[in-house]
């Protein structure tokens, strides 16, 4: 089967939102006389790099992510392709790749993952996410920074996914991906009272090549 790893790298040159926490390093311990290991620690948010956010992200007393059912981040996808489309992805949008939609959908929004910081990103529309919800859709991901804009104060496109109950992937890199049906696996980490866990997102394919389900974007 093919294997297709949709996590960006992480290090020092991440893109990171503003005012969030940055990917930093140190070493505890180097191998060298007397040392046997190299140990490092490592600082950074929950939210960089490929990611599900948990509920407790964007709702008063939610689920953290330590809590979540992991049955949402596995199992069969459609990627979607909905490249420059403007600001927010709207139903139109994903309408052309609607029939039989598999319980997870990932939409490429760009042609390159972005390498900086830019508030100027797709993000999904508040009713996309209650018509994918409509159509049995459980977990959404996304290859922008976030599902709501950069300067969005009310996150009506991440309330839309507390009132459906979904899980959500940001930060993919779907470059090389072409439109079609694959499994997805990207399990978070079991943090007991986080608000996001980085995933190593992959997909793999269902058959030798991906059947795309509607036109080319």
């Amino acid at each position: 089967m093919q294997l297709w790893d949709i996590s960006p790298v992480i290090s020092v040159a991440t893109p990171c939102f503003p005012g969030d926490t940055a990917y930093t390093q140190r070493w505890n311990a180097q191998l060298g006389p007397g040392c046997p290991v190299n140990v490092s620690a490592i600082t950074m948010s929950p939210h960089l790099g490929a990611h599900a956010d948990a509920p407790l992200h964007y709702g008063q007393d939610a689920s953290p992510i330590g809590a979540l059912d992991l049955a949402p981040f596995l199992g069969p996808c459609r990627v979607i392709h909905a490249i420059d489309r403007g600001t927010l992805i709207t139903p139109d949008h994903l309408q052309h790749a609607a029939a039989s939609l598999p319980p997870r959908v990932l939409v490429r929004t760009c042609r390159h993952a972005p390498t900086e910081w830019s508030p100027a990103f797709s993000a999904f529309a508040p009713q996309t996410i209650s018509w994918l919800a409509r159509h049995g859709v459980r977990l959404v991901g996304i290859d922008s920074q976030s599902v709501d804009p950069a300067d969005s104060k009310t996150l009506d496109s991440h309330q839309q996914l507390l009132a459906h109950d979904m899980r959500v992937l940001e930060n993919l890199v779907l470059d090389e991906v072409t439109e079609g049906d694959y499994e997805l696996i990207a399990l978070p980490l079991k943090l007991a009272h986080a608000d996001a866990s980085p995933v190593r997102a992959v997909l793999r394919s269902l058959s030798s090549v991906p059947k795309p389900p509607g036109p080319a974007q």
